[in-house]
């Protein structure tokens, strides 16, 4: 059975997210393989590798649906791309350490679909708030948790 792999979206990606991840990679040598439409700087280890996208819409998004297999892990905040991986067998995590299923992204696609309405309508909604220390230790925890379900399984 092979490793599975963690898919980061990148170019939405907190800095401290990715930093948690490499640490934990270096730690477990899971693989990493981080998408993004721009080049960005990845450890030099053999199971982490960066992915550069050609840009436009959604090409890192559909990189990552089109590659990633059952069982591995995928980073992002991208809620249609949540919908599209956990479709295939793969668990999301947002980066704010919020896991993703089935049922959950459903809610989250309506609430994106209902904000995009109201954006569009003109009504100011305003963004999430900033990357904290709460959102960082909630990101490593279920990161943690993954690695251990993914441990648990290999024996």
């Amino acid at each position: 059975m092979s490793t599975p792999t963690i898919w980061i979206d990148g170019d939405g990606a907190p800095g401290a997210c990715k930093q948690i991840i490499y640490k934990a990679s270096q730690r477990t040598k899971t693989p990493v393989i981080l998408v993004a439409n721009r080049y960005q700087e990845v450890p030099r280890f053999s199971w982490i590798q960066g992915v550069v996208v050609s840009g436009g819409l959604d090409v890192a998004d559909d990189y990552i649906a089109e590659h990633c297999q059952p069982g591995d892990l995928v980073i992002t905040s991208d809620i249609p791309l949540a919908a599209r991986i956990i479709e295939a067998g793969a668990t999301v995590v947002r980066f704010r350490g919020e896991e993703l299923t089935a049922v959950n992204v459903q809610q989250r696609l309506q609430v994106r679909d209902f904000m995009d309405e109201l954006r569009g309508s003109g009504v100011t909604t305003g963004g999430p708030p900033p990357f904290g220390p709460k959102d960082k230790q909630n990101f490593a925890n279920a990161l943690d948790k993954w690695l251990a379900r993914v441990r648990a399984k290999q024996g």
